[in-house]
């Protein structure tokens, strides 16, 4: 189950909550990109990120000379992922919503200086946003890892909502002559772009053709 704290409990809305950690997995798995909330000198600032996540444990990264990063090592930071699956067209301008799916993680973010967990997090990272491109490419150089900062957090207090399905309007509202229902919104991917200094003859990959 997802954990109940303060933070995590839904006071508007509850009827979308999820309290299974399944569908906090799900949601998580599904994304590419996530946002990173965190106060640097005092202001609050999100920034949108590559993540990756291992078990209990979801994985983002950066340059160590990014003020975000740096002030997010050691403290509290809320990472949000969010699916838009479709626009709520209703009867009314006030009941008009979104179909969604997202998730919210709450905790202190560390550092992570262990260099097999570092190169494990950086490939759950790469492999989120390209399945099977790690073991296809160069491996970090000693160099490029320690110009990379690595962050951990904990999935331990996370939340996830969910809203699916039509329009909800006011009773009297549903004999107006007005269309309502949902717009659907699905993302695909096109056709892999080669690079244009591209060794002639180098095909493309079967696990990038697999997305396509």
């Amino acid at each position: 189950m997802l954990s109940t704290t303060p933070r995590t409990v839904l006071k508007r809305g509850k009827d979308r909550a999820r309290t299974d950690r399944a569908d906090l997995y799900a949601v998580l798995d599904a994304g590419l990109i996530c946002h990173l909330g965190v106060l640097v000198d005092g202001a609050p600032r999100v920034i949108p990120t590559g993540y990756g996540r291992i078990g209990e444990t979801l994985y983002l990264h950066g340059s160590t000379g990014a003020a975000s990063l740096r002030a997010a090592w050691a403290a509290p930071v809320c990472v949000t992922v969010t699916h838009l699956d479709g626009v709520v067209l209703a009867r009314s301008a006030f009941h008009h919503s979104v179909n969604y799916r997202s998730a919210m993680v709450y905790g202190l973010a560390r550092e992570v200086e262990d260099d097999g967990e570092r190169l494990d997090g950086l490939r759950a990272i790469t492999e989120r946003i390209a399945p099977g491109q790690w073991d296809a490419v160069r491996p970090p150089t000693r160099k490029e890892l320690a110009a990379t900062a690595v962050l951990a957090l904990s999935l331990e207090e996370a939340s996830v909502k969910v809203r699916q399905g039509p329009p909800v309007d006011d009773e009297e509202d549903y004999a107006l002559p007005i269309w309502a229902g949902v717009l659907p919104l699905r993302s695909v991917w096109g056709e892999p772009e080669p690079d244009p200094r591209l060794t002639p003859g180098i095909p493309v990959p079967e696990h990038v053709l697999g997305r396509s």
